[in-house]
Order: C-alpha cells, then structure tokens, then sequence
C-alpha cells in the first residue's frame, strides 16, 4: 500500500503584537500550504486504485495553544481541521488519513527549527518572553526519543483501519484530556501558573 507521510515544519515564535504578519504567511506556506500541495499530487493516484494512506505530522500544539508560539500553534490547528475535511473526502475512496498529535522530542524543531522573534528589553513582553524560554529550556530533559514516533508511523503504516488521531508522548494525553474537561478559565489559570513559576 502507498503511505504519504508529512513531516516537514518549523516553529515561528513570538508575541503577536511584535511579529510581522509575513511570519505568520511563511509558517502556513511550510506547515499548511506545503502539505496541501504534497498531498494534492498523490490525491488522484490514491483515490484511483482505492487505496493508500496519508500520514501527517500534527502536534499537542493543534489542539493545546501556547503562548508566544502563536504562529506553530494556528498552522497546526489549520492542519487538524484540514485533515479531519480530507479524511471524510477520501474514506468512500478507501484512503485513510491520519494525524499523529506528538508531544515534546528531541529533534531540531527546538533548535534550527524555532525561528523566534525575540522581545526587545524594553518590550512590555520582555519577561514573558523571558519565562517562556526557561519555561521550555527546563523541560528539555524530559523530551522523548524522536524514534518513538518513527516506530508509530510505520505501525501506522501497516494498520488495516487505522484511527484518525494518535497523540503520542509523555503526558500528552493527559494535557488533551484535560483541556477538554476542565473550564477554560482553570485550564487558562493552570497555564499561566506553570509559565510564571519558572524561575529567572
């Protein structure tokens, strides 16, 4: 069976006040248009033989928003939405489409591939800004094995009826089934809390 995987992307960051609106048009051109215009070419080859599966690399951050990461975080919630429109379009063609939700891994995602706007210091953002890279520098040491979610793609691959979703990584189901429970304004407290505790 032919398998598409998605997995190219990067990480814009910034306030949105302080970035330029182009930033956000060249993080949909890589994390949403791109993919489009990828899948769209194997789209009919697929729809033809009635069969074929598309893999595309989401993350918790298309369901779980984050401050100072506005731009990854619409992309991937664009790409959500697109996908779950693909997947009922073509399932009457016997193409599956699939979105793999991971949390935080190891990969260059966290270094080549996050382009930050930074605040300047006088910038009334400035010390977010400034938590949130702590924020996430502190939580380094528990980013998973990229290979991990390697694995789950070719398990994916192989699967006769596949589900849609698959979040994968430490915690992230739970932060998902959070999310979805509790009111906004407590997940919204909850957020701000683990920012502003890191230490400066």
């Amino acid at each position: 069976m032919d398998v598409l995987v998605n997995n190219a992307g990067y990480a814009a960051g910034g306030f949105v006040e302080e970035l330029p609106l182009e930033e956000y048009r060249k993080q949909f051109e890589t994390n949403v248009f791109g993919v489009i215009a990828v899948t769209k070419t194997v789209l009919p080859y697929m729809r033809r033989q009635g069969s074929g599966k598309i893999i595309n690399m989401s993350s918790i951050s298309g369901i779980v928003a984050f401050p100072g990461l506005s731009p990854y975080c619409a992309s991937k919630h664009a790409l959500e939405g697109w996908s779950e429109s693909l997947r009922l379009e073509m399932k009457p063609f016997g193409v599956d489409v699939i979105l793999i939700e991971p949390g935080s891994y190891k990969t260059s995602i966290w270094s080549t591939g996050r382009q930050v706007t930074p605040s300047q210091e006088e910038s009334p953002y400035f010390t977010l800004m400034k938590k949130l890279e702590d924020y996430i520098l502190a939580g380094e040491g528990g980013f998973g094995d990229p290979r991990e979610v390697a694995q789950k793609v070719a398990e994916i691959s192989t699967m006769k009826e596949p589900n849609f979703r698959f979040p994968i990584g430490k915690g992230v189901k739970l932060t998902i089934r959070l999310k979805n429970l509790i009111p906004w304004k407590k997940w919204e407290s909850q957020v701000m809390k683990n920012v502003n505790k890191t230490k400066n």
